[in-house]
C-alpha cells in the first residue's frame, strides 16, 4: 500500500508514510471486509459512512504538516482509522463523530489497539470542540457546502491549517485554509457534512 498507492502518487512526508505503514487498516473495517482493507478505494463502515481510501487519508495528513507536538481536531471519526494515523503524527487528537454507534466503535477500537492519545466524542462536528481550542490543525472528512463551517475556522490557532472537502458551483474539491487564505487542491468525493442534530 505504501509503495503502490502512496509513494507512487506523490506522498513524500516520511512521517506520514511511516504512520500509514504502522496502523493496521484491517482492524478498522468489518470482519467480512478485512481482505479488502488495503484496496485503493473507500469502504462502507455503516450508518451510510465510509472509511476513506488510503491515499486520501495520507494526503490530508500530509497537508496538515504535523511535526509531533500538535493538538489536532478531526471532524468525522468514522471507524477511527484516520484518527489513529493522526495520533502518530501529532501529540493529541480530538475526533468528533455524529453517529453514536460509530463513535463507540471507534473509541473501543482505538483503546484496544493502544492509541491512547485520541479522545473520541459523539456530537455535531461542525461545532468543533471549543473547550479544547485552539487547534494546531483541523481535518474534516465530510463535504461542506461552499466553505468550511465558521466555528471550525474560529478554533484554528494562528498559522494552523484546516483541510476539508468543499462543494461549490465549480464542484467538490479538497481545500486547505490557513490564516484566512483558501488553497484549492484535488477533486474529491466525500459524504456530505451534516449540520445540527
Amino acid at each position: 500500500m505504501v509503495e503502490r498507492q502512496l509513494r507512487r502518487r506523490g506522498i513524500r512526508d516520511p512521517r506520514v508514510l511511516a504512520a500509514m505503514a504502522r496502523v493496521p487498516r484491517e482492524e478498522f473495517v468489518s470482519d467480512g471486509r478485512r481482505r479488502d482493507a488495503y484496496r485503493d478505494g473507500a469502504m462502507a463502515i455503516g450508518e451510510s459512512q465510509t472509511i476513506s481510501q488510503p491515499w486520501i487519508v495520507a494526503f490530508m495528513a500530509e497537508l496538515l504538516e504535523l511535526r509531533g507536538s500538535e493538538l489536532v481536531l478531526e471532524v468525522g471519526a468514522g471507524s477511527g482509522y484516520a484518527a489513529a494515523v493522526l495520533s502518530l503524527l501529532g501529540a493529541e487528537v480530538v475526533t468528533v463523530e455524529r453517529h453514536e454507534t460509530l463513535a463507540k466503535g471507534a473509541r473501543a477500537r482505538l483503546e484496544r489497539l493502544g492509541f491512547t492519545n485520541v479522545e473520541v466524542r459523539c456530537g455535531d462536528g461542525t461545532l468543533g470542540a471549543p473547550d479544547r481550542a485552539p487547534f494546531d490543525a483541523i481535518t474534516v472528512t465530510a463535504t461542506a457546502q461552499d466553505a468550511p463551517p465558521q466555528p471550525l475556522l474560529d478554533q484554528l490557532a494562528p498559522g494552523a491549517a484546516l483541510v476539508a472537502p468543499v462543494r461549490t458551483e465549480a464542484g467538490e474539491r479538497l481545500v486547505r485554509v490557513r490564516d484566512g487564505q483558501t488553497e484549492p487542491l484535488s477533486s474529491v468525493r466525500f459524504v456530505p457534512l451534516i449540520h445540527g442534530a
